[in-house]
């Protein structure tokens, strides 16, 4: 496959691919409670084509040649063993990183003193826990987790809090997320997260 469809396709390229690959394989291995000689390429890619173009399981599923409920598994092994290296891709800013930081935010928008942007996305839940449905509606009535991010100039994903359903508002998660601990740890270093219409962040 092209380089180009890759990234369309998984919104990976291919160097990055073979990386991951390499990494997760351990682990998707260790899951596969009968080894079918499939290398874990073929359980990865349909679980990075699934999470790159938010399709339902089924319409990856037969895509990908496998049934539903074989897919689900496969996508949870794949969830699983990202997670479990998250950590390593995931990390806001050392004091070390924010000059760079900062000069980066300063040549994108000529605001000085930024080291990320901060703020809230719905990612769909369909269908939504049946037990506890109204928490999940957002003010868009649809039902969705709140996911607050943070982003570096370069769209590089910094900080990720997943923990609140759709009704949940950006300030609410924001002032229960580790962001308020970690930028009273940078106060002496004068530096901010931009974000929109959400209360400040008060480091005292």
């Amino acid at each position: 496959m092209e380089e180009r469809h890759l990234i369309i396709t998984y919104r990976l390229d291919g160097t990055t691919i073979v990386e991951l690959c390499a990494q997760l394989e351990p682990d998707l291995m260790s899951a596969i409670r009968h080894p079918t000689g499939i290398p874990p390429v073929v359980h990865m890619l349909p679980g990075l084509y699934f999470l790159a173009s938010g399709s339902f399981q089924t319409t990856v599923a037969i895509a990908s040649g496998m049934s539903q409920p074989m897919f689900s598994n496969v996508l949870s092994r794949v969830l699983s063993a990202l997670l479990k290296h998250m950590c390593s891709y995931i990390v806001f800013p050392q004091v070390e990183d924010l000059p760079t930081v900062k000069g980066d935010f300063s040549a994108l928008g000529h605001i000085p003193n930024i080291i990320g942007a901060v703020d809230g996305t719905y990612v769909a839940l369909v269908p939504p826990p049946r037990r506890s449905e109204q928490v999940y509606r957002n003010r868009k009535s649809c039902h969705s987790m709140n996911v607050q991010m943070v982003c570096l100039a370069d769209q590089y994903i910094s900080h990720v809090n997943a923990k609140f359903p759709g009704s949940v508002h950006d300030a609410y998660i924001l002032w229960n997320s580790s962001i308020p601990y970690v930028m009273g740890q940078l106060q002496r270093h004068r530096v901010w997260l931009l974000g929109e219409d959400m209360d400040p962040i008060q480091c005292d």
